[in-house]
């Protein structure tokens, strides 16, 4: 049976047009603006207040719908990743009821009565989970139709945390179809990882116990975080994905990794991936070739370890749920590979290897902040407009996307660009998206972030959905408290 070219032909995008200037968040909070620039970025956005995580992900699926002329009864799968949903029983289906009711005050049809409606959460990596679902639907009873995936979150960390600067919000809508005009997504050769970690990152629900939000209606859905432990568990997971593509493909690491121009990888903050991408180097260093071992024993002498010993510690199995303890939150669990890797940081193979892979539309997710779900799909996105502006011909490309959920699961999957992806990339519309935005104070900021009236808000919604009023009714004969209702503002 000849196996179907399948992928994504579209991608758009919503971000809330709040922006918070980062060198003006370390100014009120006494932050050090240089280490907060290296580390984590320019900016980032945050919900508005009559935003929600359904209202950001209905919205860019209209943009997806509008900018590739979409029949939306040809849609017989609508997924819905986030970790963000305010509701515990009804996933996608929000979002296809807004969609389908702006899509009728446009004289449009609805989408397909039959379409599924699934919602996928597994942290950061649901948007890539509700993706290879949407593929593989596509490629059996969906066959013939079109998918939509759209990811969608909104990033909250309370006021002085150590997350603080890494918020973000916002939402990618990607459109998946037989012979697509963006890029084949190669399921069969990708890799997967996956291994129970505690407490990582995690958001369980006794945080929300005696919150009065009924100023705002919005939870705040602040996480339960160990910043260097999740680190550990991001690379961790990472090494063993591409550990499985490799064994799946049956192919040499270094070479493999050196022949890649372009990388895209889940990113929560500015310097996180360029670690995970760099530790991975250097794992394929030490199963390489003879010159690939002396490049990094050339990186183990100026360290002051002993190549010996750092092949051992990568060959470990070490059992990382092990430090999910508050005595060894803060051990590493590849101690000497992190020694080598600070040395190799300062090397000229790191630009070459590393941050050049990691380059393309990385400067546009200076501004985002995290989005989650979001996160790779922006950054592929960006990464798409970012080479149209450059001349950049992507053409058969192979492109290495690399996904990740804190609990702890990794999924690595490679990207062939299409002989059409201009075309389609000219319709993505990202940095439009990205345009407006309405810088806050600190006054404002704070306001916003703890669901009170926002002083002085010079923003009016356009062409975009907003919650209209949120359900308060407790009574016998009906009840929808908590429910909100939606409008699309044109």
């Amino acid at each position: 049976m000849e196996r179907k070219s399948i992928g994504i032909s579209g991608l758009a995008a919503y971000v809330p047009p709040f922006r918070v200037w980062l060198e003006d968040w370390c100014d009120w909070t006494g932050n050090h603006w240089p280490k907060i620039r290296e580390v984590v970025g320019r900016s980032f956005r945050v919900r508005g207040p009559n935003h929600s995580v359904y209202t950001m992900a209905a919205t860019a699926v209209m943009r997806l719908i509008d900018q590739y002329d979409i029949d939306p009864a040809r849609v017989k799968f609508l997924g819905l990743g986030t970790e963000s949903s305010t509701d515990n029983s009804a996933g996608a289906i929000i979002v296809k009821g807004m969609v389908d009711q702006a899509l009728a005050e446009k004289g449009k049809p609805p989408i397909a009565r039959s379409c599924e409606v699934p919602e996928f959460k597994h942290a950061c990596l649901g948007g890539v989970y509700g993706m290879k679902s949407a593929l593989r639907h596509l490629a059996l009873d969906g066959a013939g139709g079109q998918a939509i995936v759209v990811c969608a979150d909104i990033a909250e960390y309370a006021r002085g945390s150590s997350g603080e600067p890494t918020q973000g919000a916002g939402a990618v809508a990607m459109l998946l179809e037989e012979n697509p005009t963006l890029v084949e997504v190669d399921l069969v050769n990708s890799g997967s990882a996956s291994d129970y970690r505690i407490m990582d990152f995690r958001k369980p629900m006794l945080r929300f116990c005696g919150q009065d939000r009924s100023e705002s209606h919005q939870v705040q859905d602040f996480p339960v975080f160990n910043g260097k432990y999740s680190t550990t568990c991001y690379i961790d997971e990472t090494l063993h994905a591409l550990k499985d593509m490799y064994e799946k493909r049956d192919i040499q690491p270094m070479a493999y990794l050196r022949s890649l121009d372009t990388v895209f990888m889940h990113r929560p903050y500015r310097r996180m991936p360029e670690t995970g991408w760099a530790l991975a180097y250097l794992f394929a260093l030490g199963s390489g070739a003879p010159e690939d071992r002396a490049e990094l024993a050339s990186y183990c002498y100026e360290a002051g370890v002993e190549p010996a010993a750092l092949l051992a510690e990568m060959s470990s199995k070490p059992e990382i749920v092990s430090l999910a303890d508050p005595e060894r939150l803060n051990y590493e669990a590849y101690p000497l590979t992190m020694a080598v890797f600070r040395i190799f940081r300062a090397a000229r193979r790191y630009r070459r290897e590393i941050l050049d892979k990691l380059a393309l539309g990385s400067d546009t997710m200076l501004d985002l902040g995290n989005l989650y779900t979001a996160a790779l799909p922006a950054w592929i996105a960006a990464g798409f407009e970012e080479a149209i502006d450059e001349g950049r011909d992507l053409t058969g490309e192979e492109l290495l996307t690399l996904g990740y959920g804190s609990g702890d699961a990794a999924e690595v999957i490679p990207f062939t660009v299409t002989d059409g992806w201009r075309e389609a990339t000219a319709r993505i519309g990202f940095s439009k998206a990205m345009e407006f935005a309405v810088d806050l104070d600190e006054a404002q900021y704070a306001a916003l972030h703890d669901g009170r009236r926002v002083p002085n808000l010079d923003y009016l919604p356009r062409h975009e959905f907003v919650i209209d009023k949120v359900g308060r009714s407790d009574e016998r004969q009906f009840q929808d408290i908590g429910i909100e209702y939606y409008k699309y503002v044109g």
